[in-house]
């Protein structure tokens, strides 16, 4: 017993051996750490690719040429779009072709439009087997991820053509226009009007010429927008158009449809072309009051449905009046604003109270006004027109027609061409104009 004692109090105090136990005892932790970031760095680098990938498909699936986005154009109402779900599903697994050293465990990709937006949502969970984890237990990471793209829908967006077509718009398109048909009439007239019983009628005379009038330039801008239109639209049906003017003859002044509303702008198009100066048949025909607003803008107004929101469908759209006119008026008209010529004729600025019965429907008016021209050598405009118009060839802060056309229009949507300017310039500015104007209103 003697000798045991002394034994165990030397192996008490031995301290040579503890540095070796309490290395062996800290390793595997130390080798866990170490370990196990290299781990949780490779997981790391898995997740970015993956969702890289999810990002990519997200955003993809609602691009504007995508099939998601194409196919919502097409939907009568609210819903999941299966082609887009497909789209990002593909979209996604390209991405993550040829990368290993993961386990895909679930990919959730849901495409859906509501209230004219679509949006893409993409999720993920995978597995990333690990090495030195493994000592403490652990042999994966699971990583996870998820991406959301949205792509608002363009506006669906109707527009009303009024087109004023009176025997003003006979008026030659340019200075040198005017002046060949003043030197080439007995009256110095500059208005190529359309007079059936007249031998001498200056519409003809104005071809023979080369006169390009007004009307000519606006049949050939309407054309154009057209065209304008196709191209901007993103859906087939996105903008549908109709076409009116102020009747074919001054005898049945009136609003007269040269156009139904259609989606089809080529027929558009097509139909623009009949766009022509309304034929008087003799002199003092209904007593030469063609401008008659008080009839036409009213009729018009009745010609309009209610304005929807534009967004979504085709069955809900925006409605535009896009009025182009040189803002006189010439009719019977006891209100008139200004003193009536002889019984009841009314030459004057438009009223643009007409416009206002419009616009508080909802529906936008958008005005080109093709500046009335300073006439110096006819008489009669001296007399009735010039006082409230003036400033030749342009316009002029003095000018009431001017002013009230701009009345006329909703904010921002008025657009003034004088005689130097191009009216198919002026048309189309005016369409881009209208278009980004119910991007912000709609």
């Amino acid at each position: 017993m003697r000798t045991l004692l002394p034994l165990l109090n030397r192996f008490r105090r031995d301290r040579t051996g503890n540095i070796a136990v309490i290395f062996a005892l800290t390793l595997v932790p130390m080798i866990s750490a170490a370990g196990g970031g290299l781990d949780y760095i490779r997981a790391t680098a898995i997740r970015t690719k993956l969702q890289a990938a999810a990002d990519a498909a997200s955003v993809g699936s609602v691009a504007k040429k995508a099939p998601a986005f194409i196919a919502a154009g097409t939907m009568s109402s609210d819903g999941a779009i299966a082609a887009g779900v497909a789209d990002a599903t593909n979209i996604f697994n390209a991405n993550m072709s040829g990368i290993t050293g993961y386990t895909l465990n679930g990919l959730s990709i849901t495409v859906s439009r509501i209230n004219g937006v679509v949006s893409s949502n993409v999720q993920f969970s995978a597995d990333v087997p690990v090495m030195f984890l493994g000592v403490i237990g652990k042999s994966k990471l699971t990583v996870t991820g998820s991406s959301t793209g949205t792509a608002t829908m363009p506006l669906y967006i109707d527009f009303y053509l009024l087109l004023d077509n009176s025997p003003s718009m006979g008026v030659g398109a340019t200075t040198t226009d005017v002046a060949k048909m003043v030197a080439n009439t007995k009256d110095d007239c500059a208005f190529a009007c359309h007079d059936l019983k007249d031998k001498d009628n200056y519409y003809k005379l104005a071809k023979s010429l080369g006169v390009t009038t007004r009307i000519d330039v606006l049949r050939s801008a309407t054309q154009q927008l057209m065209d304008t239109a196709g191209n901007t639209q993103t859906y087939s049906n996105q903008f549908r158009m109709a076409i009116y003017d102020f009747g074919a003859s001054a005898s049945t002044t009136a609003l007269r449809s040269l156009f139904s509303l259609s989606s089809s702008l080529t027929s558009a198009k097509s139909a623009a072309g009949n766009i022509d100066l309304m034929t008087v048949n003799g002199q003092n025909e209904n007593k030469d009051q063609h401008t008659q607003y008080t009839k036409i803008l009213p009729a018009m107004n009745s010609a309009i449905s209610s304005p929807g929101t534009g967004t979504g469908t085709s069955s809900s759209p925006l409605k535009y009046l896009f009025f182009v006119s040189d803002g006189v008026a010439d009719e019977d008209n006891s209100g008139c604003l200004k003193p009536v010529t002889s019984g009841s004729r009314c030459q004057s600025p438009i009223n643009p109270a007409l416009c206002t019965a419009i616009k508080i429907r909802g529906i936008k008016v958008a005005v080109l006004y093709t500046t009335y021209l300073d006439l110096p050598t006819n008489n009669w405009y001296n007399k009735w027109i010039s006082p409230f118009n003036k400033g030749p060839y342009g316009p002029s802060p003095n000018s009431e027609i001017a002013q009230n056309m701009q009345s006329c229009a909703s904010p921002g949507l008025y657009f003034e061409v004088s005689m130097t300017q191009g009216i198919s310039d002026a048309m189309n500015a005016l369409f881009k104009k209208a278009v980004a104007d119910a991007r912000i209103s709609g």
